[in-house]
């Protein structure tokens, strides 16, 4: 079992191909994987963020990323002749980055009419703010 471990990581390690991953607080970094350990720590050289909103994509540029194990959803090698062939469009930072405010405002103000809908029916959903965290 430790003998496929190391050579998984060996693998990724020495592979000079871009590697996606995916954190628990939804956020995508992609960049060339430099250093992993039994955690699951990362370390990731060259590293955008990308952002996606409907069929449209920005990456902002974070040079060296450093990922603690228990934020990690996914890790996966990126095929670059795929990449190249994504049906979604590539915007500039600022273009992505307002897409992503409205976006997350209409979420927002959806909520608020979901949350009114409930109060005017006589029922109450409790903010995640007001939990116990126990």
């Amino acid at each position: 079992m430790r003998l496929v471990t190391l050579s998984l990581i060996l693998s990724l390690f020495l592979s000079p191909e871009k590697h996606l991953v995916l954190l628990r607080d939804g956020r995508t970094l992609i960049g060339f994987l430099r250093s992993i350990d039994q955690f699951a720590n990362l370390v990731l050289h060259q590293t955008v963020e990308r952002i996606h909103v409907g069929k449209k994509y920005g990456d902002i540029p974070r040079g060296i990323f450093v990922v603690r194990g228990e934020n990690v959803v996914l890790l996966g090698e990126i095929d670059l002749e795929k990449e190249s062939d994504t049906p979604l469009q590539q915007v500039s930072i600022e273009e992505i980055l307002e897409e992503q405010r409205a976006e997350q405002q209409a979420k927002l103000e959806a909520e608020k009419l979901k949350v009114q809908a409930l109060k005017d029916r006589g029922l109450s959903i409790p903010r995640a703010d007001t939990l116990d965290e126990y």
